[in-house]
């Protein structure tokens, strides 16, 4: 019994041996690896870099009023178009009564002079009848009342103005806003019943509307110094609005800035550029769009995918199949790239292949 169970577990191991030799000769005789292989193609190869900015339109105003007072009433709404010199609002005057009070006793003051002037002219005519004074005396009298008219009419003028924002002869009135552009009410901050402040030489104002002309619209970014180098007035862009996706514009390079800006730690230059604008389409102010800026553009260019290159001492190299599945490494002279395809100048013919990576 003792026999014939050593001959079962000489029998086990052999059969084990024997399966461990024939599977590593199956794996020893596997199938060689088979290298995939590319071939260059013709194509248009664009190098470009990427601005970050916003599309404003190249006009935007702020319509400030020459008076203090209360916004009495409003004429346009946010998004309306308006013609330059409609009015965009009434403001209702609320004047400083230590300065009316002031211009009605100048008022007082002038026409009590004018009386004065009144009464001493029939004098002087009695006496200019007579001979007692000469004509050129008389002339003088004359002009000392007609000056005195005026001052009535000065202060009464300055009176008025003050209550009610215009003189009697004006054909302007302070207190109505006109527009100063033609364009869009981009946004109207104070609603009827705001107080407002004038503009002067001491303050810049309440703004009452902020108006823009929304059919010369630009794109404002930034361009990082490495790319900025290469730039040049008169350079096609491809802006990509975020919120019209797919639908790119054209823009027209027409600024770049002489100083650069810090922005999040590197130097950024600013540049603006013309939009080209689709009747299709409404550009808002302050959309976000990334400017496409076409540095360079080879056109029927022979190229590979970059992938394909062996960079050696800053020297390029690809596998050139000679036969197949045999290679041989060969330098080439390349050009612009994408960043997916490289320009091969020299070095690889149309017909060859090269070993994929």
């Amino acid at each position: 019994m003792k026999r014939i169970l050593k001959f079962l577990i000489l029998g086990v191991i052999s059969l084990v041996f024997i399966g461990t030799i024939v599977f590593l000769y199956r794996k020893s005789q596997a199938a060689p690896v088979v290298f995939q292989v590319d071939s260059p193609a013709k194509m248009t190869i664009i190098k470009k870099t990427v601005a970050t900015g916003k599309v404003i339109p190249r006009r935007e105003i702020e319509v400030k009023s020459q008076v203090s007072g209360v916004v009495e009433k409003l004429y346009v709404t946010a998004g309306q178009t308006v013609k330059k010199g409609a009015i965009i609002a009434r403001i209702s005057l609320r004047p400083n009564m230590l300065n009316v009070s002031s211009a009605e006793a100048q008022v007082a003051a002038a026409r009590i002079n004018l009386r004065n002037q009144a009464a001493d002219m029939e004098r002087y005519k009695k006496l200019l009848e007579t001979k007692v004074i000469s004509e050129s005396q008389f002339n003088q009298y004359v002009t000392n009342y007609d000056l005195q008219k005026q001052a009535v009419a000065s202060s009464e003028d300055t009176l008025l103005l003050l209550k009610t924002g215009a003189t009697k002869d004006s054909a302007n009135v302070s207190n109505m806003i006109p527009a100063t552009i033609d364009g869009t009410v981009l946004d109207v901050p104070n609603k009827e019943g705001s107080f407002i402040l004038e503009s002067s030489t001491f303050q810049s104002g309440t703004s009452v509307a902020t108006l823009a002309d929304m059919n010369d619209m630009i794109f404002e970014g930034l361009v990082d110094e490495s790319e900025v180098g290469k730039l040049k007035q008169g350079m096609e862009l491809i802006l990509n609005v975020g919120a019209l996706e797919g639908k790119p514009f054209k823009a027209t390079l027409e600024y770049i800035a002489p100083k650069g800006v810090t922005d999040q730690g590197t130097i950024k230059f600013t540049i603006r550029a013309a939009v080209t604008l689709d009747k299709d389409l409404f550009l808002r102010s302050n959309y976000s769009a990334n400017a496409d800026i076409v540095l360079d553009k080879r056109e029927n260019a022979l190229a590979i995918n970059e992938g394909n290159l062996i960079i050696e001492d800053k020297k390029n190299f690809v596998e050139v199949e000679t036969a197949p599945q045999q290679f041989e490494k060969r330098e080439i002279k390349t050009g612009i790239s994408d960043g997916i395809n490289i320009e091969v100048l020299s070095g690889l013919k149309p017909d060859e292949k090269i070993k994929h990576r």
